[in-house]
Order: C-alpha cells, then sequence, then structure tokens
C-alpha cells in the first residue's frame, strides 16, 4: 500500500472533519512573517511591507503577520536587514509554550536552521542564554546566519548529536523539535502528488525517543521542556511522549494555545498509552491555517 494510503486509512477516524482535512491539502500552505521586534515594531515593519505591494494582516500571535498577497519573485528589503523570519504559524508555538524568560539558561537540542532559536531570543530582548545546538554540520550555516541576520547576540551554537548532548550546566528550559516524518507537511499538487513526503527507513520514534530522555536529563530540577514534532503521527508524537512518562518523573501540563487544538491521542490501533498525553495539544492544518503540529509542555519533577 502506498505510504499515503496507509496514513489515510489509519487516520480517518482520528483527524476531525478529515474530508475537510483533504481538501485542505489542495490549497497552498498560508505565508506568514515573524517581525524581529529586537530590530523594530510591528507598524514600521507593516508599513515597509505595504510599500512593496504587500498585504498583511495580524494573527493571534502578536509579532506573526499573515501574508495576503505578495509578489515571489521580489527581493524583500525588511528580510535582509533582518526585519522579518518567514515562520509558520504553528511553528511559533513551541516556543509560546516552552515561554522563555529573561534569565533562563535555554538549549534548543535540534534547532537549524533557527526559527524557534530566534523567536525564544526575540522574547528573551537577547538577554539570559540561547544555545543553539544541530547535529549536521552543513545546517549550522543556514543557522549561524539567521542568526547573525537578526541581530541576536545572547545565542551560542554548538555541533553534536543530541541524544549524546553532554554540558557542564543545567537548563531552565529545554526545546526538542525532533526530526520527524513531516506529515504535517503535506500537500497535494495539481497532478496529485504528495508535495513534501520523506521517504527512508529511518527509525525515527527510535531517535526521538533517545532525545527526549537526553533532554529531560538536561533539565534543572522543576525545569520545563516542550517536546514537538511537525508530523501528525501517533507512534512520533504520543508514542514517545508514554515511552518518557514510563522511564523518567516527568508531568505533563496544561498549556491553552492561542489556536484551535486537539487533545493527545491515548489509544491508536491496539495501543493504549499513558492517559496523561491527552494533555499534549493536536494542531490540524486545517483548522490553524497552517503546518500540522504536535507539542507537549513538561516539567521535570
Amino acid at each position: 500500500m502506498d505510504p499515503f494510503d496507509s496514513f489515510l486509512k489509519d487516520y480517518s477516524g482520528v483527524i476531525p472533519d478529515f474530508q475537510e482535512y483533504l481538501e485542505d491539502l489542495r490549497r497552498p500552505m498560508p505565508l506568514y512573517f515573524r517581525i524581529n521586534t529586537l530590530k523594530t515594531s510591528m507598524a514600521m515593519v507593516k508599513n515597509l511591507l505595504a510599500r512593496d505591494g504587500i498585504i498583511s494582516e495580524d494573527t493571534c500571535i502578536p509579532e506573526l503577520l499573515l501574508i495576503k498577497k505578495q509578489d515571489p519573485s521580489r527581493q524583500l528589503l525588511a528580510y535582509y536587514l533582518g526585519l522579518i523570519y518567514p515562520q509558520a504559524l504553528s511553528s511559533c508555538l513551541p516556543v509560546l509554550a516552552l515561554s522563555p524568560g529573561r534569565t533562563d539558561r535555554v538549549l534548543d537540542l535540534c534547532a537549524a536552521p533557527g526559527g524557534k532559536s530566534t523567536h525564544m531570543a526575540q522574547l528573551m530582548r537577547d538577554m539570559g542564554l540561547v544555545v543553539a545546538n544541530d547535529r549536521k554540520l552543513g545546517r549550522l550555516t543556514a543557522l549561524m546566519a539567521n542568526i547573525k541576520r537578526l541581530g541576536i547576540t545572547n545565542t551560542i551554537v554548538t555541533q553534536a548529536r543530541g541524544e549524546h548532548y553532554t554540558s557542564n550546566i543545567q537548563f531552565d528550559k529545554v526545546l526538542v523539535d525532533a526530526p520527524c516524518s513531516g506529515i504535517g507537511r503535506y500537500r497535494i499538487d495539481p497532478a496529485g502528488r504528495i508535495r513534501h513526503m520523506r521517504c527512508g527507513k529511518t527509525d525515527l520514534p527510535a531517535i526521538q525517543k533517545a532525545l527526549i530522555l537526553r533532554a529531560f536529563d538536561l533539565l534543572r530540577h522543576c525545569g520545563v521542556m516542550v517536546y514537538s514534532t511537525c508530523t501528525l503521527n501517533v507512534e512520533e508524537n504520543e508514542g514517545v511522549l508514554h515511552y518518557l512518562l514510563q522511564k523518567r518523573d516527568a508531568e505533563i501540563t496544561h498549556w491553552e494555545p492561542p489556536v484551535t487544538w486537539s487533545p493527545g491521542i491515548d489509544k491508536f490501533r491496539k495501543q493504549e498509552y499513558d492517559s496523561r498525553v491527552r494533555l499534549a495539544r493536536r494542531f490540524y492544518p486545517h483548522k490553524v491555517r497552517s503546518v500540522g503540529f504536535f507539542l507537549a509542555r513538561i516539567i521535570k519533577r
């Protein structure tokens, strides 16, 4: 069976308003710009974009604009000046859930290309400390370029496999935006082909479980961690949370997102997960007008 057909069969009873979801996959993904408030204001950027013929509107996230009309061939001065960062609405949610403060020591375990790391630095007003890590040297180039372009100074970059990350300090906050199958990014093109489908035999849940355990162990007592993915796959989401709850004294906490969400799933196929995974948050593309996402806010007890 085709991987997408298999996905449809398994999730038709899981995703709310499933027919609406399928119809949404045929629409272009909405474009958003996060405004870099370290350098500028929302009003200034909106005026600058308007002069370039770009129509935008506010969203439920104060620093994020929905782009309604843009010439895709036009190079934007605001981008090169580091005033904006193209970022999906749902991609901002893990950082909002983590809520890093100005005195926090924060680790972004899988950071490249830097959307969430730079968003954290922005909310911290470029104070405290952000450690942005990624395992692949090639991905660090984009990460460092974005940090420099946005004018951020509170962030250092490290290269290591997240599963084996070592540190002499414990962190107040840790973000694990784990590598995943990316089902939340799926689109169907006019020819009926699935865009953004990842192929391969990598055991993603095994990698994700190793990452979440290591991240948890790097937290200080009562520290906060967010685990997130851009997939709708239960084994990569609730299955990973279940594993953490069995292995560590962790607690998933309530978080109220600013967009429509669904609870985590504690029963899938023939598998039953710890009921606490229902405190996780699922974001479906047709409900949030953005990439499908999953996140859980976790405290180290």
